[in-house]
């Protein structure tokens, strides 16, 4: 079965508002006008006996639907020719007993009944109808409001189909868009006539459209980026290895170059294979859990960088009540190794290692980092003073703020610092 579109729902919808707005009219309206309708009736009525100067003319018809009557003293009484088809005339006296006021109504053998009554000197005039007149009424009511109602139908119908094709083709618009949002030939600059939530929606997708925009360059220039990266400690060996079977080189000498090279490419592939899980532990969360002393991360990582700069001092400062941080010890090792390795690059003669206050400070006395470098050093392979950043501090910032915490560097007089709290 076909699902019914747009504005054949909304079109629905306004069909079923018009038909309980019809059906409450219908309800209500007689109820609350019936005084009204009875209050004009009676009006009517005694217009009609303005009419009856004399009983001569009693006989005419003034109205074919009310009946005239004249009474005497004596109870005689003159009816007009149309009586019999209002009143039964057999039971007359008892229908001239319900009469008692100036006007009114009766109910006589299940029929509705409205009279007034006028005393001119000895005589009393009579007018009385059926319940007729009252039901015209309401049909003539009824007429005018089918007639409105329907006019407004119309008129609604008619605002909903144009706002709903309207709306359509915006919607059309956008899914145009979002098929397209890869796609650079696409004119994705969108015309804002409107300032609602498919405006929203819009500026959301040409956002999406600049994100992704940028992902994929990123993504690209990240490839380019790693793709040189494994390529340079290549290229050495290799130049090495050709260098020793001409004979320029000793063997010894190629050995250790291709050690230093390969443990290189070691970090590399680490660096990208933690980024991979890194990325699996976003998803998991896992980690958030669990509790890691951050000193012995620190001191193992000292251990392992010192003997490539035993001309670096390393000072620390920490207060063993303040060591727990949040996450797993292979995250802060990515995290203190990262760091140091940057540091190995940079320092001079000393780096000062500080935990307290819920804080991790640690400091270098290299050179100041550039100003314009500074707002971008986070990110992957960013150029420095020395060549490249790599992977590596961009991974201490994704781990960090995947742990909730957050990280600062502060140019010192002497040195550089980073902040980690």
């Amino acid at each position: 079965m076909k699902k019914p579109t747009l504005t054949e729902q909304l079109l629905l919808i306004c069909v079923l508002i018009v038909s309980i707005v019809i059906i409450s009219l219908g309800i209500v309206l007689p109820k609350t006008l019936l005084p009204i309708y009875e209050e004009n009736l009676y009006n009517y009525l005694r217009q009609s006996l303005l009419l009856l100067d004399n009983p001569s003319n009693i006989s005419n018809k003034i109205n074919s639907e009310i009946a005239y009557i004249y009474l005497t003293n004596n109870n005689s009484f003159i009816l007009s020719d149309n009586a019999a088809s209002i009143i039964d005339l057999q039971d007359i006296d008892v229908v001239l007993k319900e009469i008692t006021d100036n006007y009114g109504s009766f109910i006589y053998n299940k029929k509705k009944y409205y009279y007034v009554l006028e005393e001119v000197g000895n005589l009393k005039k009579i007018a009385i109808t059926g319940n007729n007149y009252i039901s015209k009424m309401k049909a003539e009511i009824l007429k005018i409001i089918l007639i409105v109602v329907g006019i407004t139908f119309i008129i609604i119908s008619l605002l909903i189909l144009i706002w709903s094709n309207n709306l359509v083709n915006r919607i059309k618009k956008l899914k145009d868009k979002i098929d397209n949002i890869n796609n650079d030939d696409y004119n994705h600059k969108g015309i804002y006539d409107y300032d609602d939530e498919l405006y929203t929606l819009e500026v959301a997708i040409e956002n999406m459209h600049i994100y992704l925009k940028e992902q994929e360059e990123y993504k690209n220039q990240m490839y380019q980026n790693i793709s040189h990266d494994f390529k340079t400690p290549i290229t050495v060996m290799k130049s090495y290895i050709e260098a020793s079977e001409d004979g320029i080189e000793t063997k010894d000498k190629v050995l250790e170059i291709c050690k230093e090279q390969l443990k290189k490419l070691e970090m590399k592939v680490h660096s990208l294979l933690y980024l991979n899980k890194l990325n699996y532990f976003q998803e998991k969360k896992d980690n958030l859990n669990e509790k890691c002393d951050v000193s012995k991360v620190i001191i193992a990582s000292i251990e392992k960088f010192n003997p490539s700069r035993p001309d670096v001092e390393f000072v620390l400062d920490i207060d063993k009540k303040n060591v727990l941080f949040r996450g797993s010890e292979e995250m802060w090792e990515a995290i203190i190794d990262n760091i140091l390795g940057n540091f190995m690059r940079y320092a001079k003669t000393k780096v000062k290692i500080t935990i307290k206050n819920n804080k991790i400070i640690l400091y270098n006395d290299g050179p100041n980092v550039d100003e314009n470098v500074l707002t971008n050093i986070f990110t992957p392979y960013e150029k420095g003073v020395k060549g490249v950043f790599g992977l590596g501090l961009s991974i201490v910032k994704k781990t960090l703020i995947f742990l909730n915490y957050d990280i600062n560097i502060e140019n010192e007089k002497k040195g550089v610092k980073f902040i980690i709290s």
